[in-house]
Formats: structure tokens, C-alpha cells, sequence
């Protein structure tokens, strides 16, 4: 018997297979689903020369000053997603970029005042849902945690399967 019969041959193993497929097709759903609603956000609100994805990159990045590599190497972008639209934000003004002075092949970004505007934007929405998420008693505090707990663990599980596996 296979690793795979085994593993999968229970009624057991079925139901947790069903449910982790489950999990992941509500994860990319999810992130599509934030993707809209920033984007709805800023329709609503005139701001129309940036998209979601970009929005989502400036809160992300915050007050730092980071590199692509970074961004990447904390799992937020794949590669040339985030070097494309690092680029495009730098082009309209809603980050300055320098070259590092060590590395002279990397660039350094951080927002400018018209990138923190943008951030204010999604961090309000971000606080919006927050608060209303916790007044409504939709998820309570130990429920998130307990969420973010799992999803940590499954990021690392599959971190361990990219380094160690393959």
C-alpha cells in the first residue's frame, strides 16, 4: 500500500482532505474577496489610479524601507509581481526609490506622502471591519487567534514542504 492509499484510504483521512481542500479554495476566496472590497473602497471614495493589489503592497510596506527581495522573503509577493507594481508605484509618485549603497544592483522604496495617504485609506477599512467584526460578534477575540494560530502553522507546514521537500 501506497503512502497516498494510506493516508487518504479512512473515511477519516476523506473528511480532513475534504475539509482542507475546503480551506484552501475559502483562503483564495478570501484574498480575492479583500482584493474587492479595497477596490470597492476606493471607487467609492475617487481613487481610481491605483489598484487593490498596489493599495494592498503601500499598507504592507507602512513606514518601512525595504527591497523587493524583502517583500518576497517575507512571503507577501512573488517576484515579478511585486518588482512590476513596485515600479509602477514609483512612477506615480507614491514611492521614492534608492539604491542601496552596499548592493548597487538593489533599490530601497518607501513611501512618500501621496503612498501614506493611500495606506491611511486601507488602514481605516482594515479598522472598520475590525470593529465592526468584534461589535457584531462575528468572530470574537479567541476565535481569531485561534484562526491566525491555525494559519500560521499551515504557512509553516508548507514552507517546510518548499525548503525540505523538494
Amino acid at each position: 500500500m501506497s503512502m497516498h492509499e494510506s493516508v487518504v484510504g479512512t473515511d477519516n483521512a476523506q473528511d480532513f482532505k475534504r475539509s482542507y481542500m475546503d480551506n484552501l479554495s475559502l483562503i483564495e476566496r478570501l484574498h480575492r474577496l479583500l482584493l474587492d472590497v479595497i477596490k470597492d473602497e476606493f471607487e467609492r471614495l475617487g481613487i481610481l489610479e491605483i489598484n487593490a493589489v498596489q493599495a494592498l503592497l503601500l499598507f504592507n510596506i507602512g513606514d518601512h524601507e525595504v527591497t523587493a527581495g524583502e517583500l518576497k522573503s517575507r512571503g507577501y509577493y512573488q517576484g515579478s509581481n511585486v518588482s512590476y507594481n513596485l515600479k509602477k508605484l514609483v512612477d506615480m509618485g507614491f514611492m521614492h526609490h534608492q539604491r542601496c549603497e552596499i548592493d548597487r544592483r538593489s533599490v530601497r522604496v518607501r513611501l512618500t506622502p501621496k503612498g501614506r495617504e493611500v495606506r491611511e485609506v486601507v488602514d481605516e477599512l482594515i479598522t472598520r471591519h475590525a470593529v465592526g467584526l468584534e461589535q457584531d460578534k462575528l468572530v470574537g477575540t479567541d476565535k481569531i487567534a485561534d484562526l491566525n494560530d491555525a494559519l500560521s502553522k499551515l504557512e509553516r507546514y508548507w514552507s517546510d514542504q518548499i525548503r525540505y521537500i523538494y
